[in-house]
């Protein structure tokens, strides 16, 4: 008999790559509404349940789907603060995630931000199509010689590092937690001031914590050089959204690229082309030619795809088989 897996936040891709590759001892439940304490009931004689980024599973989520049977929550992705894991424990409920389904995906994407934001190159392409092939507002810059920091020395901050030294940057990280294993893989480190005062480009890889909470915000933001680049491919609540926009408007940041919104739940994933976004803050942003957001994008490779899918399946299997749960978060 087959055991059911109820799979929320389940996109057609999700679908598709889970489908592909589930074993016949899984009968999985796909549902395209994020898992929150409305839609927990729908898991109901689930012991096995599927969520993704920014499902909301709080502890009145967990209670519910504990009462349910459920006693597995595999998550899709990294990040695990959108769950209370402290209840999660209470509630006897054991949380998987994927920690690294594709670190060179996010670093790439990255990447193409930079390039995208400081060659202009959405507003060149606009140009062109329209007949225009004027070169006035296009004016970038050289990143070779440029003072680049990475916030967060994981593996991705550590990728993003390489590939900003293999344009000639000089590159600082800041990770007061892998200061050894970076200077081993030869890259500087610094403190968090000294990246902040020194860089031309600012790049953010740090997971979102209490003490990561609005790192960026306004006293940070002045410290930084005027016309600062600053990405932001990890978490959105790392940056004080409404000191950035004050930011923007008076030339401190000079550039601003985004894939993570800090209110981005009722947003990102859905098409919301014909809808009126009530959301002020996210519209102003959207309204500056120096800002560029792309909406959680920076995972989406085949690559990761299936490494997220592989990973997934075999923290199902270690649970079922009660072998030890090797990317269990506690």
């Amino acid at each position: 008999m087959s055991v059911s897996v109820a799979v929320f936040s389940a996109k057609p891709y999700d679908q598709r790559f889970l489908q592909a590759t589930v074993p016949d001892s899984l009968s999985l439940s796909f549902y395209d509404m994020p898992l929150n304490h409305v839609s927990a009931l729908m898991a109901a004689d689930s012991p096995i349940v599927s969520a993704f980024v920014n499902d909301e599973i709080d502890a009145k989520t967990l209670q519910i789907l504990a009462e349910n049977g459920t006693r597995l929550l595999a998550l899709r992705c990294a990040g695990t603060n959108q769950v209370d894991l402290t209840a999660a424990k209470t509630f006897g409920i054991r949380v998987v995630n994927v920690p690294a389904y594709s670190p060179y995906a996010v670093a790439e994407h990255t990447i193409a931000l930079m390039l995208s934001l400081s060659r202009h190159l959405p507003r060149a392409y606009n140009r062109v199509r329209d007949g225009n092939f004027s070169l006035d507002g296009l004016l970038g810059f050289d990143f070779h010689g440029k003072q680049a920091g990475v916030i967060g020395g994981g593996h991705i901050g550590e990728l993003v590092a390489h590939r900003l030294k293999a344009f000639g940057c000089e590159v600082k990280v800041y990770d007061p937690y892998r200061q050894q294993a970076l200077n081993d893989a030869g890259l500087a480190t610094a403190d968090l001031d000294t990246v902040l005062q020194e860089s031309n480009i600012i790049s953010l890889h740090c997971p979102l914590t209490e003490e990561t909470r609005h790192l960026i915000d306004s006293a940070a933001i002045q410290k930084m050089r005027q016309g600062v680049m600053l990405i932001n491919t990890s978490r959105g609540g790392l940056l004080d959204t409404a000191a950035v926009l004050e930011a923007i408007k008076s030339h401190q940041i000079g550039y601003l690229g985004i894939d993570v919104y800090e209110q981005e739940g009722s947003l990102f994933f859905e098409d919301h082309s014909a809808d009126i976004i009530q959301d002020d803050v996210f519209q102003r942003l959207l309204m500056f030619p120096n800002v560029m957001v792309t909406g959680h994008q920076g995972y989406f490779t085949r690559e990761a795809l299936q490494h997220i899918t592989d990973t997934t399946f075999e923290s199902i299997d270690d649970f079922l088989h009660q072998r030890p749960l090797k990317h269990q978060v506690v």
